[in-house]
């Protein structure tokens, strides 16, 4: 029997602006359509992203809500930002899931609390709040926000009046005492989110919680190696596409998903099956995260004839390139653990940082790519100032590289077909 469960009195009850909402999802809708469907040779694995993105906001809000109302999880944890440790979340019996901040929607009424001149992820998931269309935001019972970029950090000051907010402070250099400092912030957030679920934090739960995050990593690490075959196996696309959904979909229902995923994509390489032609243009991308459904550069660039081989960003490598050490004793030593690990994601927050540019260059040999697109949001400036080191690096290593900003309408999209198909060209 069909499903007939009432999606739309389930945003309702959300405080949703239901009909608002349903002009959204015929917007992604679309797009999805468009970008994703008509997609040459994917592999067969990959239905599994078309029924998330189908479910997004449908589906997958049910199965948390409901759970929710049953005890498990006991809350919905909102996040922007890797620095946000699931680990920790899940351990204490609630779910983190990532928020609504990769379209523009609403500007005039995000204008009311932020300047014109905002990243647009600021912007977005500021109108996406006041225009009452994310069902992840409106079902969150609190929102952990992290004090990385400047325009984020006053943002959240905005965000807060609007919604319960618990905010991080990463550092912005790493040495020795601000590796105590941010071993400390993830300590006093596992006290904030037992209190926001009544649950304790046992040896159980966090190295149960540890184990579940890198597993989804492992996986990720996989499906990211079948990507230096010639031809490539999975799209770029897709591969965006399937660590968005690990910011919102279930842990272990994706990561059985992503392995059969990379269990295909090995077997596509090693046949010497692509999901483009052998000989494509090869791209590393590097810059800003691309929050659903911010999917328009790697359309630009794999519509035009290349292929986004390796993504250096927080919605890509960093997002699993790492693991959490699962030998931890101790609850306080898991955690310092997971801060540890935390505190080495490349984000362009830090000064210095050496450490970007280099796994930006040894992502590109390892992935056999052919340039590198460096792309920033517009008026995000700590991309815009790492550009300048970041093309001097690959200029040294000898790999063609191309900086590019722009931000979420589509007002500049035939201009930045006619870079990118002339890089291409170019390489």
């Amino acid at each position: 029997m069909a499903d007939e469960y009432d999606y739309h009195k389930m945003w309702g009850d959300l405080g949703m602006d239901v009909e608002a909402h349903d002009g959204l999802l015929g917007v992604v809708g679309e797009m999805y359509q468009t970008m994703f469907l008509t997609q040459k040779n994917r592999p067969a694995s990959t239905s599994y992203l078309d029924g998330v993105a189908a479910n997004l906001h449908s589906g997958r809000i049910r199965e948390m809500v409901d759970g929710r109302s049953e005890g498990n999880p006991k809350k919905i944890i909102g996040s922007f930002c890797l620095y946000v440790p699931e680990e920790v979340v899940t351990a204490a019996g609630a779910v983190e899931v990532g928020l609504c901040a990769g379209a523009e929607w609403a500007p005039e009424d995000a204008e009311r609390y932020v300047p014109r001149n905002t990243c647009p992820l600021i912007k977005g998931f500021m109108g996406f709040k006041l225009g009452r269309v994310c069902p992840y935001i409106e079902s969150a019972d609190l929102v952990v926000g992290e004090n990385t970029c400047d325009g984020k950090k006053k943002a959240y000051e905005q965000f807060s009046k609007l919604k319960p907010m618990y905010i991080m402070d990463v550092p912005h250099v790493r040495n020795d005492d601000t590796k105590l400092q941010w071993r400390h912030q993830v300590h006093a957030l596992a006290a904030r989110i037992e209190e926001e679920t009544g649950q304790k934090i046992t040896e159980e739960s966090l190295r149960a919680a540890i184990k579940l995050a890198n597993d989804k990593r492992r996986a990720l690490q996989r499906l990211s190696a079948t990507r230096a075959a010639d031809p490539v196996p999975i799209s770029g696309l897709d591969c965006l596409l399937t660590v968005q959904a690990a910011f919102m979909d279930d842990s272990a229902r994706l990561t059985g998903a992503i392995n059969q995923m990379a269990d295909e994509c090995e077997k596509r390489a090693a046949e010497g099956i692509g999901a483009a032609p052998k000989g494509a243009k090869r791209i590393l991308y590097t810059g800003t995260p691309m929050a659903v459904p911010n999917w328009k550069l790697f359309n630009i660039i794999e519509k035009a004839g290349g292929v986004v081989v390796g993504e250096e960003c927080c919605t890509g490598s960093r997002y699993y390139k790492d693991l959490v050490p699962e030998d931890g004793a101790t609850v306080d030593e898991m955690l310092d653990d997971i801060a540890d690990r935390y505190l080495n994601i490349q984000c362009a927050i830090f000064t210095p940082n050496q450490g970007r540019r280099d796994d930006v260059i040894r992502m590109a040999r390892e992935l056999h790519a052919d340039g590198i697109i460096d792309a920033s949001l517009s008026f995000c400036t700590i991309y815009e100032m790492e550009a300048f080191d970041m093309e001097k690096a690959a200029q040294e290593a000898g790999i063609p590289y191309m900086h590019l900003s722009t931000d979420y309408s589509a007002e500049g999209d035939g201009q930045l077909t006619t870079r990118i198909q002339a890089f291409l060209e170019m390489i």
